[in-house]
């Protein structure tokens, strides 16, 4: 008999990873199988477990890829399985999200859930807009509608002189392609033709932008505009509050979406602070890591130990706990080549020594990850006669290059960041298991690297660079994205 599984059906808020609830999150990474919707950020699936299974149900207009009879199946026999199952759709589950079939679906097969509210993207995208959707002054009544629905036209058929007459602010869900039908429709039952109307398109996302007029005059204006669906209509006196920009249009980096390169497990701190600027940020690839057992070798005999990456400083004092050695029979000189890996080694109460004042010695231990044992040549070259020992493995996680194509898709990859020439070499590969070539890829988008050793490579492999950091920190980053911003650069 099998273990009983769990099906969540989660909110994922409208687009903003930190808007996010905390169980949502927390269902996420426990998550054995996700299925998700069109709406959701990609970015989201990066918090998964490696082993975790992602299956799109993602839907169009006219054109679903997974049947929603289909996608009742599939969590119930997952969860049949004894699987921890994600249901994951954008905003509120509960809001035009057919949970309550999905629901329904569960409760008649016996399989136990759980539903886990979202921010709609009704409240989100007006907020990230600058819009409140009730103000003391000016909406005491808030309402979410469809703006298509199941009739053979398309348009939906509410009670209007209600909605009219009795609601102050009212956004519309999906209502693009219907725009002059709804205007006309709420004119028609008395709302002023003055009424102030916005357009929200991938609100809380960097891509967000914004269409403003009147009930009069809002479809001519979205026709003259390049705004489609996914959006927001919102109808009401609050709609005349906003600011321009809004407060998240007005972060320095609002806007700029962009693919930062990485070649470790390890998460960067400059693409935090990228994040913090208002950028989306996706790291990519993404990988594991896998430990490997204590080495048959006496690590205490050695007087320099070097550590390539913060995780071979993890594996080693693992190592020392699991082989109960103690810390004061090892009395090598530490050294590291960056600062998380003397972050790693000072955490531990021990001393970091500086790697260009270092004597060679008759007993030297590089540890690293797998694929350093396979430049024995660089790494005598550059540090000497050693021992090597493998500390960790990183394993690609494949998932992250479906999240890949559904942001490229997108179009949401504006800009390229290569911090070393190893993560150009980790991200070629990656693209060309895609079929996409560094010449394509560079077309359209901007490509910065941090130094001439990463351009070296990048220019190598095909790509198009269009900046040089003239020092490899986030500060000169961050002023490089800020200086193409305010040029309004054309991107390549």
């Amino acid at each position: 008999m099998s273990m009983e599984g769990y099906v969540y059906l989660v909110g994922a808020g409208p687009g903003d990873l930190g808007l996010l609830t905390i169980k949502a999150k927390e269902c996420l990474e426990k998550a054995d199988v996700i299925l998700y919707d069109r709406l959701i950020n990609p970015l989201l699936l990066e918090w998964t477990k490696p082993e975790c299974e992602h299956i799109y149900c993602g839907k169009l207009p006219k054109r679903h890829i997974v049947r929603q009879e289909a996608i009742n199946e599939k969590l119930i026999e997952y969860g049949k399985q004894g699987k921890v199952v994600v249901r994951l759709k954008g905003g509120d589950p509960s809001v035009f999200g057919r949970v309550g079939e999905e629901a329904n679906a569960l409760d008649e097969a016996g399989v136990p859930y759980e539903i886990i509210p979202g921010i709609t993207a009704g409240i989100g995208a007006a907020t990230y807009a600058g819009i409140p959707v009730t103000h003391r002054e000016h909406g005491a009544s808030f309402a979410v509608v469809t703006g298509h629905d199941k009739s053979e036209d398309g348009q939906p058929l509410i009670d209007w002189k209600a909605l009219a007459t009795g609601i102050d602010t009212i956004a519309f869900y999906m209502g693009v392609k219907n725009l002059e039908y709804i205007s006309s429709q709420l004119v028609r039952h008395g709302k002023p033709l003055h009424t102030p109307v916005v357009l929200i398109q991938w609100g809380t996302l960097g891509g967000q932008q914004t269409v403003e007029g009147t009930l009069e005059t809002i479809a001519d204006r979205v026709r003259q505009s390049t705004l489609t669906n996914p959006a927001i209509t919102l109808v009401g006196e609050v709609a005349s509050l906003r600011t321009q920009p809004s407060w998240f249009e007005r972060k320095s980096l609002f806007g700029e979406q962009l693919l930062f390169a990485r070649t470790s497990s390890q998460s960067s701190s400059i693409a935090k602070e990228l994040t913090t600027e208002g950028a989306e940020v996706f790291e990519f690839p993404r990988y594991s890591t896998e430990r490997v057992e204590s080495p048959a070798l006496d690590v205490t005999r050695y007087e320099d130990i070097l550590f390539l990456q913060p995780e071979s400083v993890s594996a080693f004092f693992k190592w020392l706990r699991d082989e109960k050695i103690d810390l004061r029979n090892c009395r090598a000189r530490f050294y590291v080549r960056s600062k998380k890996s003397q972050e790693a080694v000072e955490q531990h109460g021990c001393n970091v020594s500086n790697l260009e004042e270092r004597n060679e010695c008759v007993n030297f231990l590089i540890i690293g990850e797998e694929q350093w044992s396979k430049k024995e040549i660089e790494l005598t070259e550059t540090y000497g006669k050693h021992d090597f020992l493998v500390s960790h493995r990183e394993v690609l996680i494949t998932s992250c290059e479906r999240t890949c194509e559904r942001l490229n898709e997108e179009g949401r990859l504006k800009t390229m960041v290569f911090p070393s020439a190893e993560s150009v070499k980790t991200v070629t590969k990656s693209f060309l298991s895609l079929g996409w070539t560094p010449e394509d890829m560079s077309k359209e988008r901007t490509v910065i690297c941090f130094g001439p050793t990463s351009k070296k490579a990048a220019v190598e492999a095909g790509y198009k660079v269009a900046a040089t950091l003239d020092t490899p920190s986030k500060e000169a980053l961050i002023e490089q994205l800020k200086l193409f911003r305010n040029q309004e650069v054309i991107r390549r």
